[in-house]
């Protein structure tokens, strides 16, 4: 049986187990509709042109686990940020670890969309704000069909977290394989303040299909951070869908390190509905072997007076594949926009590729719009002056990859996740040195 037909199949007995309310029911059946009309993405698509997931699909997902394996701290600490104290969110094939989670309702919500969807003190940020701003395409109707659980994140108005957010999912393998559809729901009210860290984990080499959703809703003068810490086993594979809204004189940015996996697609959405906003999108990637890394970033600018930044660096060894698609939309209203795109790749070797497709639609015409795009190698004048002071040529090539992808690194606001990341960095060139942060 093939999967599309396999998860049709079993949702009328996932209905049945959910307690949720009849408006959830009827979005998740208009979801299921949505995809049993679409099915899942091909190459046939313009927006899947260069990401295959034909061999992803062919493996005979579980959709539900019902095996528990046993998770200790242990098993798991080196995954998290534990130099600072943070609120931690923490699922574990699919199911909510109270073991390893630190939530709150004090003065805030930082806790299970379960909870949120099914009771009624939530309800009236539910029907505001749950499947507003998601496309209703292949992999997300999918994702809605099936949400039941993820992370719910509501900060109200004037409210800053102390304290940055982790939301962990680990996959055990306690299936022969597994797919999980993680839905996550953040709102941050007016002059709110928030810090979020997010990170999809296997703790084996059994497969895993995760298609993520997350939608974000930033409020006047709110501010959210997103770090996407992808640095998976080469047996998983991560489709991750986010839906950014903004409103007047908010700050929103994420950033996406995407170091490991088998295929990863970050789906990366903004919606700028208000007067100066800031949209900043930054990345970097780090694949070799077979890995494949496809970034599709949107910022629709719909408003006059607003900003977006995108800085995307990407180093690709062996025979690795990565994509940039990137596409920033100028209303006709959006007068004194700010856009600033941009690309760069490294191609190690000669059998690695690159397809980049900077995309700009303007429709305004008072505007200051640029994007750019860049290929290349090393720089070999660089590694000889290095060698010729004494720098061993890895050594060298891992400085100067670093200083290529330190742009991106120099706008976190987290001195340990930068720490982190300059770690993975290390450790994905394959060389010691200790980088000044």
């Amino acid at each position: 049986m093939e999967l599309k037909d396999k998860i049709i199949e079993s949702y009328v007995a996932f209905e049945n187990k959910v307690n949720v309310n009849s408006d959830i029911h009827d979005i998740r059946s208009e979801a299921l509709h949505t995809f049993e009309k679409l099915g899942f993405p091909s190459k046939k698509l313009e927006a899947w042109k260069y990401t295959s997931l034909n061999a992803v699909l062919k493996q005979d997902y579980c959709l539900f686990p019902n095996k528990e394996n046993t998770v200790t701290f242990a098993d798991v600490k080196k995954y998290f940020i534990h130099d600072i104290d943070t609120f931690k969110v923490v699922f574990i094939d699919g199911k909510y670890s109270s073991f390893l989670s630190d939530t709150t309702h004090d003065n805030m919500d930082i806790c299970l969309l379960s909870s949120a969807l099914a009771k009624p003190k939530y309800k009236a940020v539910i029907e505001n704000y749950f499947n507003k701003i998601a496309k209703q395409d292949n992999l997300t109707s999918l994702n809605t069909a099936f949400a039941t659980e993820g992370a719910y994140i509501y900060i109200p108005k004037n409210v800053e977290v102390n304290k940055p957010i982790e939301v962990i999912n680990f996959t055990t393998g306690s299936e022969q394989a597994t797919l999980l559809q993680p839905r996550n729901l953040i709102v941050a009210e007016q002059n709110a303040h928030v810090q979020i860290i997010e990170r999809h984990q296997s703790l084996n080499d059994t497969p895993v299909l995760s298609n993520v959703v997350t939608e974000v809703y930033l409020a006047k003068d709110a501010q959210v951070d997103i770090y996407k810490i992808q640095n998976d086993n080469i047996n998983a594979s991560l489709v991750d869908n986010t839906y950014i809204e903004q409103k007047s004189n908010s700050v929103a940015s994420v950033h996406t390190f995407s170091f490991g996996g088998n295929i990863t697609r970050n789906n990366l959405n903004f919606y700028q509905k208000g007067e100066h906003i800031n949209s900043i999108l930054k990345g970097i990637t780090i694949i070799e072997g077979k890995q494949h890394v496809d970034h599709h970033t949107l910022v629709n600018h719909i408003e006059p007076n607003c900003e977006s930044h995108q800085d995307y660096k990407g180093i690709f060894d062996d025979r690795s594949t990565g994509v940039f698609n990137g596409k920033v939309i100028v209303e006709k209203e959006a007068q004194k926009t700010n856009a600033y795109q941009q690309n760069n790749n490294i191609l190690v070797s000669d059998r690695s590729t690159i397809n980049a497709k900077p995309q700009l639609e303007i429709f305004a015409d008072d505007v200051k719009c640029s994007h750019g795009c860049t290929i290349g190698q090393l720089d070999d004048q660089a590694l000889f002056y290095m060698q010729q002071r004494g720098i061993p040529k890895k050594e060298a090539k891992a400085l100067l990859m670093y200083a290529f992808a330190n742009t991106v690194l120099e706008s976190v606001k987290i001195p340990e996740v930068k720490q982190r990341i300059t770690k993975l960095i290390a450790s994905k060139l394959g060389v010691q040195i200790g980088f000044e942060l």
